[in-house]
């Protein structure tokens, strides 16, 4: 693990976002709970809620808000939704711009909603003695859209994202068992190996992320990823919403299970 996630809070994190710090989270504020933040109108939140709770592996809902408020009390005292990320996206129908704060776009009508993400699951690994190579290198990591279908709900519907990490062989069983318990963090993984068995023709050619292909002693282990979310966004064609950069996600106050 990082030694500069090491003694960092979800809280330090934030403060670092509103002094203007950017970056990713990948590494860092290890055990605390990180999230994918969806901004979107209230007319969509009760949809949109419905698909995430049918797509809970992908998807593991954290927190809904309220709408006009910037707060998300469940998930840490002080945050403040338009500020406490490193980076954002603006989605709009021209396209997605991306900005370290969005305050200049907030509208009463946008709802905070919190999803799981995988980050959240690397201290637990690390304590476990667990390597992890895109934590070293500094890397988020490959994320793929897959030809699996996510289960359609609420009106919402896509593509299954997933991220991918490899890991040693003989860490592989342990990986499985440690994060079967970290359903916050998609829990365990829904493939391992062979990526064409999802529909992934090239690993080296991720949607998102960066390439990472497993060595010869390493196999690939996918999970499901927060941007199935957003990969439902984008199919609805919401006229206007925000999400997080990739990789830059919201740090909660929120502590992730450590193994025993």
């Amino acid at each position: 693990m990082s030694e500069i996630g090491k003694g960092e809070t979800g809280r330090d994190l934030r403060r670092a976002a509103r002094a203007g710090l950017g970056g990713v989270t990948v590494g860092r504020a290890c055990g605390f709970v990180q999230a994918n933040l969806f901004l979107i109108p209230e007319r969509f939140v009760g949809g949109f809620e419905a698909f995430c709770r049918a797509n809970p592996a992908a998807c593991p809902l954290l927190a809904i808000g309220k709408a006009g408020e910037v707060s998300l009390p469940t998930l840490g005292a002080d945050i403040d939704v338009r500020t406490d990320l490193f980076s954002y996206l603006v989605h709009e129908p021209s396209g997605a711009r991306k900005t370290s704060e969005v305050a200049a776009w907030w509208r009463d009508d946008l709802t905070p909603v919190a999803i799981g993400c995988w980050f959240g699951a690397e201290a637990s690994l690390s304590a476990a003695g667990v390597r992890m190579r895109h934590v070293e290198l500094g890397l988020q990591g490959p994320l793929f859209r897959t030809t699996r279908p996510a289960r359609p709900a609420g009106g919402f519907f896509g593509p299954l994202v997933v991220s991918m990490r490899p890991f040693a062989n003989s860490d592989i069983d342990k990986v499985i068992e440690i994060t079967s318990r970290l359903p916050r963090s998609h829990g365990a993984p829904l493939h391992r190996g062979d990526p064409r068995a999802l529909g992934i023709a090239d690993i080296d050619q991720p949607d998102w992320g960066e390439p990472l292909r497993p060595t010869s002693v390493e196999t690939a282990l996918f999970w499901g990823c927060g941007l199935t979310a957003l990969a439902a966004l984008q199919a609805a064609r919401l006229p206007f919403f925000i999400t997080h950069a990739p990789g830059a996600m919201l740090v909660t106050d929120l502590r992730e299970e450590m193994p025993s």
